[in-house]
């Protein structure tokens, strides 16, 4: 009989914190942890870099067969995506391909090319997958979904503080004014909108601190899930 894995979806907006509280709970609990919005940005990524309008779904379309995608991880369980065999991860957090991402993640034909890759993993490994449609699309019988969120203002300020490390000049005002654009455009967008799973455990981490966010994480898994 094939080995059953554990799957944890993490949903939410942009700047909630999913990667980071996503990341340090599978390493505490010894999964795999998946950041499906890093291959949208991947994607993103390479339509950038070609002059593609992201929003252009006939040009995008024509450019997926050429993209070989693979996600690695270090010992330490930080992912890393790889494109047609270099490793672009430090390419991905940019306003501009933050934007470029909320685009074409609005393409059925770039969310159709994405699903079964991001099975895949979950059918191979115990993973915690975080993302924007895991709970409602990508993994709809996960043992755990959780949405996660904060207020626009913390997430902004989360956003800012983590490009202002990286150097970027980008001004707070300008990072709330793109969150903000980016919830309306995953919100409304006609597939596979931003929305809790119906059977979601809804956090808003806003007044918490990082360790309390992933401690909180934990404690919603550990009821469903024995490791």
């Amino acid at each position: 009989m094939e080995k059953q894995h554990y799957s944890i979806a993490i949903d939410g907006p942009g700047g909630a914190g999913k990667s980071t509280i996503a990341r340090r709970a599978a390493a505490e609990l010894g999964f795999v942890y998946v950041d499906t919005g890093a291959i949208y940005r991947a994607v993103a990524c390479a339509a950038l870099s070609r002059g593609i309008d992201p929003s252009d779904e006939a040009a995008v379309s024509a450019l997926l067969p050429s993209l070989q995608l693979e996600l690695r991880w270090t010992e330490d369980g930080v992912q890393h995506v790889w494109l047609n065999r270099a490793d672009i991860s430090s390419e991905l957090r940019t306003p501009a391909v933050s934007t470029a991402a909320s685009r074409v993640s609005a393409l059925p034909v770039v969310r159709q090319f994405l699903l079964e890759q991001q099975r895949v993993v979950a059918r191979t490994h115990d993973v915690i997958m975080d993302g924007r449609d895991i709970g409602t699309v990508v993994l709809p019988d996960a043992d755990v979904k959780i949405f996660l969120s904060a207020s626009p203002e913390v997430r902004a300020r989360r956003r800012w503080l983590e490009l202002q490390e990286k150097g970027a000049p980008d001004t707070y005002e300008a990072v709330l004014a793109d969150l903000i654009a980016r919830d309306e455009r995953d919100s409304n967008r006609a597939i596979a909108p931003l929305r809790p799973a119906d059977d979601a455990v809804l956090l808003d981490t806003s007044g918490m601190t990082l360790q309390e966010s992933i401690d909180a994480i934990l404690k919603l898994i550990r009821k469903k899930v024995t490791v």
